[in-house]
């Protein structure tokens, strides 16, 4: 993609020292000849420097191949010098159609890791392989002494190098801030391990595993992007802008998905997620794929309170209501007959939106998601046919429905104290110093709020997730490591989620303890290794899951099992994690599973099967030292959603009817129970 890559256009020879000619860049060049059919295309990089296309990946591209002993980096005869702990690269912070808009353009600083030219580090690997054209594109080499002395390159559409640097760092960014709140080193999706004929477990790779997630920069010519396990990686694409309604772009331009730092974080979390959970991309219910998408979308959005420049430039155009849509127009405000300047204009909050650019050059005048959507409206919840989009769109506006409310609670003393006795509350003028003290508060309590999303992950049950369970994941999260909630953020969140109508199918009241899953009293864990936040070795995964497995095998009826289905771990991790009051907290999170398969009707068996998974999470901690040894892991919590039982039966019902409204009684591919990113995101 970011490399004019739009079928039936011709395109300059060279490259110039900060991208490609603008003579020969895609929505730039006029005279072009053919359509975009996909005929007749043209290698639009032909030059003898830059990001030159190659019809094969040669020797700069062995690279792509399968990384598995990375010390291939390593240089023994260096001189020993230690190697720096952060890279900085430079990226846009929301997009490139804010042009330099205050705080638009961002230095990341990324965890340091020597890097091959892609580029290719441990985790991710770029590879820049254009779909329509079928070529590979010559990849940048960020570990270039030129490069590394200027932290990467500038942030700049025409050059398809720097749409490499940025999907890095961004993605980087993103797997950073994830392990800083989970307490651990995350890794990728994994498949399913069940047993062999023998009854034994493999402990080799599988061909669905993920090792390293690949990022395509330019993989298609489309208004999409997307996570895709089947290419173990994540798929942007780039498309003409609207013709008639482009926004803050030429009409026809092209637009490039990977420069949306919305977009790369909105993938990558998909990706996050998934590896994180098995079974969330089954296709169990309404909840399930709006559950992906607003989660998504909520660390998308919450990274834009971290932007300093422009939150203060935000706050200063709204008066500190950054809960506000539309920003204060530079030249005051004006009815639309008397607009006469460009700064008359009111423009909308970058805050708040998601993906500026890529609403407006879809034509529809605004940024695609927005933080707060529809006015609060229990009745949507209700039905059933609602898009994925819209419906996560009610649990995104819940969240900030909270974190605006939380955020006007602690700010208030600022206010008052700044606009006392008949001050003009309404006025949008602050003071320098307010200012500060109003981006230093909403930033706070935006990490403080992603913080809490974040965690609540391993709060939720490992099947079938539904918005109600989430809020209980939320409440349980922000009791168990701050259990005095000063600021009243527990309330806000569980009115902001009443009033959208998102309650627990299970709870008994509608109070803090009641949402809150209760701590549960069964025979500790023995012989667990809970090893250090870097990870577990191979051997001690080993050791785990034979405990683990033993564990639940005894312990089938106080879990929730059934004695005759196989019992499944397809997951658990150590979490370190501080708690309020500076203590280190350990845990050990475990995912187990079981599954049927049930019949649509049971008197239509041609209409197949789906499958019913039950499971419980359980979080364990790390006993005390005492005299110099450790006791047994204490199961805190146990999460859990039952196969048996009334509760069964009416979650089997209700998967029924979804599969059949969803059409997964047609067909007989395993893989329609899965979640498809591609479809899902037709327009992101």
């Amino acid at each position: 993609m970011g490399l004019s890559i739009i079928p039936g256009y011709t395109h300059s020879q060279s490259r110039s020292n900060d991208g490609f000619h603008k003579a020969g860049y895609p929505g730039v060049q006029t005279g072009a000849k053919g359509s975009s059919d996909g005929k007749g295309k043209t290698n639009p990089i032909k030059g003898k420097s830059g990001a030159q296309a190659v019809k094969s990946p040669g020797k700069e591209l062995a690279a792509y191949n399968s990384i598995e002993d990375y010390s291939i980096l390593d240089e023994p005869d260096s001189p020993r010098v230690e190697p720096p702990i952060t890279r900085p690269l430079k990226v846009y912070t929301f997009d490139p159609s804010q042009g330099r808009n205050i705080g638009n353009r961002l230095t990341l600083d990324v965890k340091y890791e020597k890097l091959l030219p892609g580029p290719i580090g441990e985790r991710i690997a770029v590879i820049d392989y254009d779909g329509a054209n079928k070529v590979y594109y010559k990849p940048v080499d960020l570990d270039d002494p030129g490069l590394l002395i200027r932290s990467g390159l500038d942030p700049s559409e025409s050059d398809p190098w720097f749409h490499q640097q940025m999907v890095y760092a961004v993605a980087s960014e993103t797997i950073q801030r994830f392990e800083t709140v989970l307490g651990r080193r995350i890794h990728w999706r994994l498949d399913e391990r069940l047993p062999e004929n023998k009854g034994q477990l493999t402990h080799e790779g599988m061909p669905g595993d993920i090792k390293r997630l690949n990022l395509y920069p330019h993989a298609m010519i489309a208004a999409n992007a997307a996570y895709t396990p089947s290419a173990k990686g994540i798929l942007f694409g780039y498309f003409r802008a609207s013709r008639t309604d482009p926004g803050r772009n030429l009409p026809g331009q092209t637009i490039f998905t990977c420069l949306s730092h919305d977009i790369i974080v909105h993938e990558t979390t998909h990706a996050i997620l998934d590896g994180i959970r098995t079974y969330f991309t089954e296709r169990t219910n309404p909840d399930v794929p709006a559950f992906h998408e607003a989660f998504a979308d909520l660390v998308a959005l919450f990274q834009h309170f971290s932007y300093k420049d422009a939150l203060l430039d935000t706050i200063k155009k709204t008066g500190g209501r950054l809960y506000q849509y539309e920003l204060q127009p530079e030249a005051g405000a004006t009815t639309d007959k008397n607009v006469l300047l460009q700064s008359q204009l009111a423009v909308e909050n970058p805050l708040i939106g998601l993906a500026q650019q890529f609403g407006e050059a879809r034509g529809i005048g605004r940024a695609l998601r927005s933080a707060l959507s529809d006015p609060p409206n229990p009745n949507l919840m209700k039905e059933p046919n609602l898009e994925p989009h819209e419906r996560g769109g009610i649990l995104v506006s819940a969240v900030f429905d909270a974190y605006f409310t939380v955020y006007l609670r602690r700010t208030a003393p600022l206010f008052r104290l700044s606009r006392p006795g008949n001050g003009n509350i309404n006025t949008t003028e602050l003071s320098s110093s307010l200012a500060n003290l109003l981006a230093e508060e909403a930033s706070r309590m935006a990490q403080h709020l992603f913080k809490i999303c974040v965690r609540a992950i391993d709060y939720c049950p490992p099947v079938d997730i539904t918005f109600g369970d989430y809020l209980r994941a939320v409440i349980t999260a922000d009791r168990d490591l701050h259990p005095d909630d000063e600021i009243g953020m527990r309330n806000a969140f569980m009115q902001a989620f009443r009033v959208r109508g998102i309650v627990p199918e299970d709870a008994q009241y509608f109070s803090e303890e009641s949402l809150s899953w209760p701590k549960v009293s069964l025979p500790p864990v023995d012989g667990l290794i809970f090893g250090d936040p870097n990870g577990l070795t191979n051997d001690e995964k080993g050791k785990n899951a034979e405990k683990l497995r033993a564990y639940a095998e005894a312990n089938a009826g106080r879990l929730g099992f059934r004695p005759d289905l196989y019992i499944s771990i397809p997951s658990f991790h150590p979490a370190f994690r501080l708690a309020s009051d500076g203590s280190l907290r350990i845990d050990m999170v475990v995912e187990m599973a079981q599954k049927y398969d049930v019949p649509f009707d049971p008197n239509r068996p041609e209409l197949g099967t789906f499958p019913m998974r039950g499971g419980v999470t359980l979080l364990i901690s790390k006993p005390p030292l005492v005299k110099g040894e450790y006791g047994p892991g204490e199961i805190q919590y146990i999460i859990r959603k039952r196969l048996d039982g009334e509760h069964g039966k009416k979650r089997e019902e209700r998967q029924r009817r979804f599969g059949i409204s969803e059409g997964l009684s047609e067909g007989n591919d395993p893989k329609r129970f899965q979640l498809d990113f591609n479809m899902l995101h037709g327009g992101i």
